[in-house]
């Protein structure tokens, strides 16, 4: 069966499957993310921030708001472009993308308006197909219908464009162990493969989860130049205070005697003191 969109193929059974591990993954992470403000990329039809501490949250997408239920989902829905997020600089907490960047024609230009947005310390999470698994294997045989019309990034990948954007990847999980079979029989039967597929060959999981902090550099103050001038002082002090304060030679010894005659000499004229007692 070929959907047409990445929002009907999450209501067939595979994607159901898939969507059943990525909530309990994100329902396990994101009540730990604090902050102001919190927002969803993609799939406005699934309320993947329903666990979050933030109380003020928000579902972007550029197709609008999808006909639910106010009982489905509390949060607000935003008409927006990936790429040109409504937003101050800095503003936001936590920023989801779900599947969004293997669907978008430019997913660098997608990642640094997240970045601008995004606060030092901030959090995101991204979720993404794996090619190094089944589904990749899968999306090779036949790319016709979603989401094997994607272009799959790698983890590997994944975490090198973050990093050149000052994102550390913090967590992570890869799930779906199973072939990419459409039927919920098969994939009950199937389904055994999860717990092996996560201890022994973690990286072939058909989708993965990862999350990544925003680190800013601080400041780096820089020594004025009157501390070096301070320790330069403190050294020739340490050198004088060294040097021993008596002397072997004598005085007497070191001032010449014909200047000793002449000093005498003059005390011993009565003219020399003549103008000392003037002025007494």
């Amino acid at each position: 069966m070929t959907s047409s969109s990445l929002q009907d193929w999450f209501h067939a059974p595979l994607g159901q499957y898939l969507l059943a591990r990525e909530r309990a993954w994100l329902d396990e992470v994101v009540p730990d993310i604090f902050g102001y403000h919190a927002i969803q990329l993609g799939l406005p039809q699934f309320d993947l921030l329903r666990e979050s501490r933030i109380a003020h949250r928000v579902i972007a997408s550029p197709t609008g708001p999808p006909n639910l239920s106010p009982s489905e989902s509390q949060t607000p829905h935003l008409l927006a472009q990936f790429a040109e997020l409504p937003f101050d600089e800095q503003s936001i907490d936590l920023c989801m993308l779900p599947h969004v960047l293997e669907f978008a024609d430019n997913p660098h230009e997608i990642l640094r308006e997240v970045d601008r947005v995004m606060r030092p310390e901030g959090r995101i999470l991204i979720i993404g197909f794996n090619p190094w698994s089944l589904f990749g294997v899968r999306r090779t045989w036949s790319s016709k219908g979603y989401p094997w019309t994607g272009q799959f990034v790698s983890l590997v990948r994944m975490k090198d464009w973050l990093q050149l954007l000052g994102f550390e990847p913090s967590a992570g999980k890869l799930a779906c162990y199973i072939p990419p079979c459409e039927t919920p029989m098969w994939q009950a039967r199937w389904d055994f493969l999860e717990t092996p597929g996560e201890r022994w060959w973690g990286v072939t999981g058909g989708v993965y989860m990862l999350e990544a902090i925003k680190r800013v550099q601080g400041m780096r103050l820089i020594t004025p130049k009157w501390t070096d001038q301070k320790v330069q002082e403190r050294k020739f002090e340490s050198v004088a205070n060294s040097v021993p304060l008596t002397s072997s030679v004598s005085p007497a010894s070191s001032v010449p005697s014909d200047s000793l005659k002449r000093f005498s000499e003059h005390n011993s004229d009565p003219k020399s003191g003549a103008h000392l007692r003037s002025v007494k």
